[in-house]
């Protein structure tokens, strides 16, 4: 990872964009979906990174960035939306002693306060569960609503009805308006036992719903369309603030929400107000302590500054207030045996190590399998079968090995595979990459499903009727055995297809004829097709711009391969002069002169032909499909001989659609603006090569103009 210091401003804007995606899709596997794929910590560690690159380049700062963005917007969901009167915000991070001493200076040096002014503040600790606000008016429980994006969620009323801990209505004289706002969650015990309950009742055992931890089962448990499945689930609710009110009981953190208790509405036991940081992180240590005895998972201690004047001069920043922090604790670990390795082979042929352990215990969950990654991880932990390791569930979510306390025993190391072991295929790794992965594409049957469900896309093949329900489906009965060629078999299946469920004459005939409208496809596509790792739609193009004759690959590949053999670096031969060398002949060899033919896209291919079964399956394909010669046919239009750039989200046509259009129109279509760019052509969201072109002034114009030169051509 590039030091900050050293990014250019260009490299910074890179990063700060590809981070607020990044997150972005984290946020919404979390909130939204309640699926994380990372752990918490490594979550944190994007966010800092944001935020230094954002501290170091100010005028760099985007719209979307994470800074100012909480949680994630309610899109597809069954519950309908509600508008929170105040948004609910999310809170920063500390992550050790010196960060909770340096929140105390800023909020001093804020409010221009003495070294000697005492700064209370509430501690409590940070239950891992489902942001909820409940309104209360008159005392009554009116309307209850998810966090959402902070500024709309989804409404749970009717679910939360169902929640024992929170009361219908309020005990004593509450104000007219008051909105309490918790955590909904699910007790370590209760979690295991429905677990247990959905497994007995599940006719399958193999199928039965299982939640991968206890949060993620109050959250699933809670956003139900069905009010009755969230009464049969045992959720559980602690407050911890407030939103709209129409007035407060008291002017402390802690007598409010002493007030709320008394209202009939639960809050942490461990609810604690101090009048020092020694203080605080003394009791941060005690419920660290207390943490694996306790019945419900949590992540670390909330403080907040106690007095509500200050927190209202305090105020917020983006996304989170000046007033609170969250003091996150470390992740917990334990020691346990790495039984065995076994590999995974993914949709795309990536090879997965994941470690077989004995069974151990980690923050209240039975740790039994742990990803190792890849083979670099391997080597970097030097762990094989029989190793002692520590064990850790990195953010309390996804176990991962942070140390081996054998490595040093004299055993041999684990070999890493360099064959599929499902399909037998050569395994590689690319140059520069750390991920192995089958060459067999479409021979492996774990890559089978993706490869021909790619194959029949839209970018592809596009063989309309024929969708993942259908290639599921055939596959299942061994109808596609030997790959896409078998697509062209499917005819001799017809009387056995139309007896199967969901499949009637008119239907049956569409497919087929679908089908057979592809028996003269184009080349490009149908090279796209085959999923080449690294020959996209517009790879595939200008490949045979220079072939023209999509059968000539395989001899052209076994070219490639000789002569990469026959000329490796010279002795002395500096790696730019070597690379340089390579590229010239590949393309030479390919008779193309596109820019992005280069050693990369060699290796893909040569990897591909390489393997006998491939081009058993490529000469199969050969004998069902007669592709045409590939003629780029170009019009004369204002943008031929231009070089055109497509930024932001295109919305009438794809990305390669509109290259291709360029292409046909006798423009070149580049990836990046340079001085060298004549046009470019702006979707919604353009962002850094929308400024590079205006700081070029280069023209800029949007899609419907496009659409214009496109329909002007001849």
């Amino acid at each position: 990872m590039t030091e900050i210091e050293s990014l250019s401003e260009a490299d910074a804007a890179n990063e700060l964009m590809r981070l607020a995606k990044q997150i972005a899709h984290h946020n919404k596997l979390y909130h939204a979906e309640d699926s994380p794929e990372i752990s918490d910590a490594d979550y944190d560690a994007l966010v800092r990174r944001n935020n230094a690159i954002e501290e170091a380049f100010s005028h760099l700062i985007r719209a979307d960035s994470p800074n100012r963005l909480v949680g994630a917007a309610v899109e597809a969901s069954p519950l309908a939306k509600v508008a929170h009167a105040v948004r609910m915000m999310s809170l920063d991070n500390a992550f050790s002693a010196e960060d909770v001493e340096e929140f105390a200076a800023r909020v001093r040096r804020f409010l221009n306060l003495g070294a000697d002014a005492v700064v209370a503040m509430t501690a409590e600790d940070k239950i891992d569960g489902l942001s909820c606000s409940l309104r209360y008016e008159k005392g009554k429980l009116i309307q209850a609503a998810t966090r959402g994006d902070g500024s709309v969620g989804e409404d749970v009323t009717a679910n939360v009805r169902h929640i024992a801990d929170i009361p219908q209505e309020l005990r004593g004289d509450a104000p007219d308006v008051f909105e309490i706002r918790g955590e909904v969650y699910m007790a370590k015990a209760d979690f295991t036992a429905l677990n247990a309950r959905l497994l007995a009742e599940a006719e399958d055992p193999e199928k039965a719903r299982q939640f991968a931890n206890p949060r993620n089962a109050a959250a699933g448990s809670l956003r139900q369309k069905d009010a009755s499945v969230t009464a049969s689930r045992p959720l559980r609710f602690l407050a911890h603030g407030w939103g709209e009110v129409s007035a407060l009981p008291a002017d402390t953190q802690y007598a409010v929400m002493k007030a709320i208790e008394g209202w009939g509405v639960p809050v942490s036991p461990l609810l604690k107000r101090a009048d020092s940081v020694a203080a605080l992180l003394a009791h941060y240590a005690e419920i660290e302590r207390r943490r694996a005895e306790m019945d419900y998972d949590i992540d670390g201690v909330v403080y907040k500054i106690d007095r509500l004047d200050w927190q209202q001069r305090l105020g917020f920043v983006a996304k989170a207030p000046r007033w609170a922090i969250a003091h996150k604790f470390p992740a917990e670990r334990a020691q346990t045996t790495l039984e065995a390795i076994d590999i995974q082979v993914g949709r795309t042929g990536k090879l997965t190590p994941v470690g077989r352990l004995t069974p151990v215990t980690v923050g209240g969950v039975v740790v039994s399998n742990v990803t190792l990654h890849n083979r670099d991880e391997i080597g970097r932990l030097g762990v094989r079968p029989g190793d002692r390791v520590v064990i850790q569930r990195a953010g309390d979510v996804i176990p991962q090995v942070v140390e081996n306390l054998t490595r040093d025993d004299d055993r041999a190391p684990y070999i890493f595979p360099d064959h599929c072991p499902v399909c037998g295929s050569e395994a590689v790794a690319e140059e520069g990459e750390v991920d192995v992965r089958c060459t067999g594409g479409l021979i492996c049957n774990a890559q089978k499903f993706e490869r021909l469900r790619h194959f029949v896309s839209r970018g592809a093949l596009d063989i309309e009727g024929l969708g993942e329900k259908s290639i599921a489906e055939f596959l299942e009965l061994g109808w596609l055995d030997k790959g896409p060629a078998d697509i062209f078999r499917l005819k001799k299946h017809r009387a056995d297809l139309l007896g199967r469920e969901g499949w009637k004459e008119k239907s049956v005939d569409n497919l087929f004829a679908a089908i057979e409208a592809k028996r003269a496809p184009d080349a490009a596509r149908l090279l796209f097709g085959l999923g080449i790792r690294h020959v996209g739609a517009v790879t595939a193009r200008d490949l045979l711009k220079g072939l023209g004759d999509i059968r000539r690959l395989p001899e052209k590949a076994a070219e490639i391969q000789a002569y990469l053999e026959a000329n490796p670096q010279g002795e002395g031969e500096s790696e730019g002069k070597f690379v340089a060398r390579k590229m010239d002949a590949i393309k030479a060899i390919l008779e193309v002169r596109a820019d992005g033919i280069g050693p990369a896209v060699a290796e893909a291919l040569t990897d591909f032909f390489h393997e006998p079964h491939n081009r058993d399956l490529w000469n199969d394909l050969l004998s069902e499909v007669s592709p045409p010669l590939y003629v780029v046919e170009t019009r004369t239009s204002e943008v031929s001989g231009m070089t055109v750039v497509f930024t932001g989200k295109l919305e009438t046509m794809s990305r390669d659609e509109a290259k291709a259009q360029a292409e046909a129109l006798g423009a070149k279509a580049a990836g990046s603006v340079s001085a060298k760019t004549d046009l470019v052509v702006a979707g919604p969201g353009a962002g850094s090569k929308l400024k590079q072109a205006s700081a070029l002034g280069i023209k800029v114009i949007d899609e419907a103009d496009w659409a214009k030169i496109v329909a002007a051509a001849v």
